[in-house]
């Protein structure tokens, strides 16, 4: 199966040669060591213009290994709340990414809350805008594709104990990328606030921390189901550290300070 492009042309450009150089550019300078190994990342999903800087530094800052899992949101219906695709190749404008189906078929069977869906991801935007810079930065990369909507804090869990448990048994090493913007539509600076409180349960790596402050603060973050997920999988992963790459929102790339959209890149490791 081809999972076609549902957002070349309007998040992204759609011609090859304009696509990689806008990627070039959000990679270089890079933000540090480029060989540094992390267990899992997060980085936002908005047209590039506004957001791509931030997920640049992220990606170019740390190792690309050839066996990845990118958790990202289910915006809209129709399709299962907890998707993933086990078979096939995404395309993009820079050429086809191919799923990584034993890791797949590993996830699938270890979290029965998982369904196979292409349904789910064929419109989904918040994997796909990931998908370009993996392919620069490691072209021989292969991938799982997981969409979780935001569900009940005890379903986050159980998806992140079984990401958690496959990624442990891996003799190849894994990153967990996920997709998530923070707060959504308010003015710059009570998105900075809010985004502020969000990042520093992440930086905790306080699970459940995160959901509750998203919900209690009303903080629209879009991928706070992936985020837990990701947390969770992080605890049964041992991991003990997160940093923030950068912060931004989309007033700092010319958007409407009235209404902004929260960006953060961190590493967890």
């Amino acid at each position: 199966m081809v999972r076609l492009p549902a957002v070349a042309g309007s998040f992204y450009p759609s011609d090859p040669a304009e696509l990689s150089a806008q990627i070039s550019e959000y990679i270089a300078p890079r933000n540090g060591p480029a060989s540094r190994n992390v267990k899992a990342c997060l980085v936002p999903h908005a047209g590039l213009m506004y957001s791509g800087h931030v997920a640049g530094a992220v990606f170019s800052s740390i190792k690309i290994p050839k066996k990845i899992v990118v958790l990202g949101v289910r915006h809209r219906p129709p399709g299962s709340p907890a998707a993933i695709m086990s078979n096939g190749v995404w395309r993009t404008p820079l050429g086809d990414a191919e799923i990584d189906h034993e890791l797949a078929e590993k996830l699938r069977i270890t979290c029965p809350l998982l369904t196979e869906d292409a349904v789910a991801h064929s419109k989904e935007h918040s994997l796909e805008v990931e998908i370009p810079f993996l392919q620069i930065l490691n072209p021989d990369f292969r991938f799982v594709p997981i969409a979780l909507g935001t569900a009940q804090f005890e379903t986050l869990v159980s998806v992140g104990e079984a990401i958690g448990s496959v990624l442990a048994a891996e003799k190849q090493e894994v990153l967990l990328v996920t997709s998530s913007d923070l707060n959504h539509y308010e003015d710059d600076a009570t998105t900075r606030v809010k985004d502020r409180k969000a990042m520093d349960q992440l930086l905790k790596m306080d699970a459940r921390g995160l959901y509750d402050v998203c919900r209690k603060e009303e903080i629209s973050m879009c991928g706070l189901g992936p985020a837990v997920g990701m947390l969770t999988a992080l605890h049964v992963l041992k991991a003990s550290k997160a940093e923030l790459i950068r912060y931004a929102t989309s007033a700092d790339q010319g958007g409407d300070p009235s209404a902004v959209v929260g960006y953060a890149g961190m590493v967890f490791w």
